[in-house]
């Protein structure tokens, strides 16, 4: 480290102490403060299908939701959508608002996870596919090429399946119910056993419905 100058470590501030040029201009001991890095809570969450990785911010908005299986792809994920050192993870004990709905879920009450708080980085057509993945009724399946006609990029039906592969939030922004226009399951990040999993379970989930509403009536 020169005597000139300290790069940024770890976050803290960035003290230039002598004067020197840069780029015409003067500068005499400017004091530059560096972002702090996101703060995310990671719990592991044992689920039928294996554990679940549930991760959310300080206001418990979800920020991811993957398999401990896959953990490695999460934080690549976490690295692309909000730049390498931008985020700190710390796993938690505590059960989050978030962890408690996805339980319910898997424990038969599909729509819980609905109205789950969700905030995502990515680009803005990744967020715009992501939202369109949550227009998705559990119990329903769209083709790519449909999914990319509701967000008017008919022609776009490739980059809409690269975002759908991107999707950090698993589950509560359903890309599993996305399928091949034959009706092949296709990918899923989590694995197709566990594609086939959630669509039989909410499957199961939609079917039950009449028959609770007409229980409920008699």
């Amino acid at each position: 480290m020169s005597e000139n100058r300290q790069r940024k470590v770890s976050g803290r501030p960035i003290l230039i102490t002598n004067p020197t040029f840069f780029r015409g201009h003067i500068m005499s001991r400017t004091l530059v403060t560096a972002a702090a890095p996101l703060a995310f809570s990671l719990e592991r969450v044992a689920t039928p299908i294996g554990t679940m990785l549930v991760l959310t911010d300080d206001a418990e908005r979800l920020r991811a939701v993957d398999w401990e299986d896959y953990e490695p792809r999460m934080h690549a994920l976490l690295r692309r959508q909000y730049g390498k050192g931008a985020v700190q993870v710390k796993e938690t004990p505590q059960t989050s608002y978030a962890t408690r709905q996805l339980l319910a879920y898997f424990d038969g009450q599909v729509d819980a996870i609905d109205d789950l708080a969700v905030a995502l980085g990515g680009t803005d057509f990744q967020r715009q596919v992501w939202q369109a993945l949550r227009g998705i009724a559990a119990g329903d399946t769209v083709s790519y090429g449909i999914l990319a006609t509701r967000i008017d990029r008919a022609s776009a039906v490739r980059a809409v399946g690269m975002a759908n592969g991107a999707n950090p939030v698993g589950i509560v922004v359903p890309c599993h119910r996305v399928i091949g226009a034959d009706a092949s399951l296709t990918g899923y990040g989590g694995g197709l056993d566990r594609k086939r999993w959630l669509l039989e379970h909410e499957g199961r989930w939609r079917a039950a419905r009449p028959a609770e509403s007409l229980a409920r009536a008699a």
